[in-house]
Order: structure tokens, then sequence, then C-alpha cells
């Protein structure tokens, strides 16, 4: 008859790495606040308020407990986890680009468009101020400038040029530009249960190009939205014209939505169906989306607006960004200082010319 020798420390290892697996399983938290948000200083105010909402929030036996179902976050892109950078938004660097150097485009761009690409330029170069409403203008030329390409065709475009250097930096490409504390929320917030959701006012497949290298889902991005049409469908409504097999997705130069103020909170009710528990913004383009958080009747609620009052490390109106802060404040927001609450805006490798 044989026998076996057992190893005892073997199966203590064997043993002890089954529990924390089974602990791993049925943990709510998957990472602690020190894991997920050591970019952040341990005295920044807005930090503690997110963790101390979160912790509130997450706490079966807490009178503030929302189950995990309703644990839905917003995000706006531009100036909240992606660079605003400078010279300008990244859709507005990409329309200059499209009209003013593809060669391949540059030459058959409308004459609005042109305009519109060239109001662009002169902001960047001269300091022009732009025209008003021009979130409004340059919606429109962003619809005609990319009309007919498929949706792949478009993806890739926009990723192409993410792989441009950023003007004003070195150590960074475009769609390299994310500011890295506030994809540390993502981490955390995914770690303890919540759905994010991106709610931006930038065309949705741009943002849905830039945020797939961070690992968030298309279906979870809402943006501005142009009329989409199969690649044979020609003049015919959708609901008269059967797609065929082999047909491609493409886009047209008819503007259905822009994403900003209250248009994101119709967005948000439409596509999401739930009232964020939690939202983050920059702009007063946010406080719409913040104000129905905030408005949730079911459920504690936070809502947080980043200000850009760095002005060593980023490009940014010191002065301005205070005011905001002192403007959100007062509004019910919880201010998040890119100076004051972070230890690194791109990473450290990252550095402004």
């Amino acid at each position: 008859m044989k026998t076996t020798k057992v190893n005892l420390s073997k199966l203590v290892l064997l043993a002890t790495s089954a529990a924390i697996f089974l602990a791993s399983c049925t943990s709510t938290k998957v990472a602690s606040s020190k894991d997920t948000l050591s970019l952040w200083n341990d005295d920044a105010s807005a930090k503690t308020a997110l963790i101390d909402y979160v912790e509130s929030v997450t706490n079966k036996d807490s009178a503030d407990f929302i189950p995990v179902e309703d644990r839905i976050a917003t995000f706006d892109m531009d100036g909240t986890f992606v660079g605003e950078l400078y010279p300008t938004y990244f859709e507005y660097n990409l329309l200059e680009y499209r009209v003013l150097e593809d060669e391949n485009y540059k030459n058959v761009a409308p004459e609005d468009v042109k305009e519109t690409a060239q109001n662009i330029r002169d902001f960047v170069q001269n300091g022009t101020k732009l025209p008003s409403h021009f979130d409004m203008k340059h919606a429109y030329a962003a619809a005609k400038a990319y009309s007919g390409m498929t949706i792949k065709e478009f993806d890739s475009y926009v990723k192409d040029y993410g792989k441009k250097s950023v003007k004003g930096f070195t150590g960074m490409t475009y769609g390299e530009s994310f500011y890295k504390p506030m994809l540390q929320v993502f981490d955390y917030l995914a770690a303890n249960g919540f759905t994010c959701y991106v709610v931006s006012g930038s065309d949705r497949f741009i943002c849905r190009a830039l945020t797939e290298s961070i690992g968030i889902e298309p279906n979870h991005v809402i943006g501005m939205d142009v009329v989409l049409k199969s690649s044979s469908q020609g003049s015919e409504d959708g609901v008269d014209y059967t797609m065929a097999k082999g047909e491609d997705i493409v886009r047209t130069d008819e503007l259905i939505i822009k994403n900003l103020k209250t248009n994101k909170v119709k967005q948000i009710t439409q596509e999401i169906g739930k009232v964020p528990v939690i939202s983050f913004g920059n702009s007063g383009g946010d406080a719409a989306m913040h104000n129905l958080a905030l408005s949730n009747d079911k459920y504690k609620s936070a809502a947080f607006m980043l200000i850009a009052d760095d002005d060593v490390r980023d490009y940014a109106n010191r002065e301005k960004g205070l005011a905001l802060g002192e403007q959100w404040k007062e509004a019910g927001y919880i201010v998040i200082s890119m100076r004051d609450d972070w230890k690194t805006i791109y990473g450290e490798e990252v550095k402004k010319d």
C-alpha cells in the first residue's frame, strides 16, 4: 500500500489562496480607496468627500445604502477626465485638421465648414474670440465634415489623429491625454459596484474612440449625435428600407442633438432610464446633469465639479478657475482642484512646454 507524503506548508498555502479567492468573489469592494486613489493628495477635501460618500452608500447597514443596480455614475468627458488641451478641445482640433490640413478633404470642404475650421485656427493661433454659440456652429460643421464616413472609418480616423503629439506638451499624444487621477475615480467606483457612463457634449463616436483604451464600454457613452443610415439606403426613410447583408452604417450631415445642458438630462433619461446618484463635470454645460443627480428623491447623491486652476502643470486661467470654484460651491457641488488635490495630472513623464 502506497503512502502519500503531505506537504503541510503547501496545504496551508492552498487553503489561504482559496480563502482569498472566495473573499474576492463575495466582497462588494474590490479595492480600497488607498489603492485606487493613490494619485490624489491625502488632504484633498474632494477625495475625502468621495470616499465618505462611497463608503456610506455601499454599507448595507447604512441608512444611505444604495443597491448595486442603482449605483449610476455620470461623467462629462472634456475637461473632466480628458484634457481640454492647449490649444482647445479634441473635437475642435480634429475638425481644424480635417478641414485645413487633410489632403483628402480640405479641397472639397464646404465654405461654411472651412469658415468654422478657420475660426478655430484663429482662436488657437491669434487668440481671436470664437463667434457666439460656437458650440452649435461647430456641431453643424462637424456633421458635414465627416458625412459619408462609415462608423469604422470614422473610428479609425479619430484614433489616427489621437496618435499625434499634443501641442504644448512633451511625452503625450492626444489619445493619451487623460487626467490620471480621474481615471482612478472610474476604477474606485467600479470596484464599489457603480456603473459609469460618459455623458459628453462631444460627438458620441469621438468619445467612444477615445475611451475605448480605458475600458469604457461603447454602450456606456452618450454624446452629440448625427443621423446614421445604411450605405445603400439613399433617400429612403429607415422604416421603408431593409438593410442588406454587407452594407455599412454611415454618418450623414444631419445633426440630431448637441448634448449639452438640459439635453444631457434628456439623453440620460432616454438612454439610461435611471437617475444618477453621483455626477462629475467641469463646466456650466454639466450643471443640469448635476442637478438631476442632486434631485434624486430616492437615494443620497453627490455632484463634483473640477476646476482648471493649475497653470504650472497645465494650461489654465487660475483666477477664472478659482472664481468658478466659488460659484460651484454655492450651487451645492463638491469642487475638485487640479492644483491642490492631485499629485499629477497626465503622469510625471508628461511635461508642459
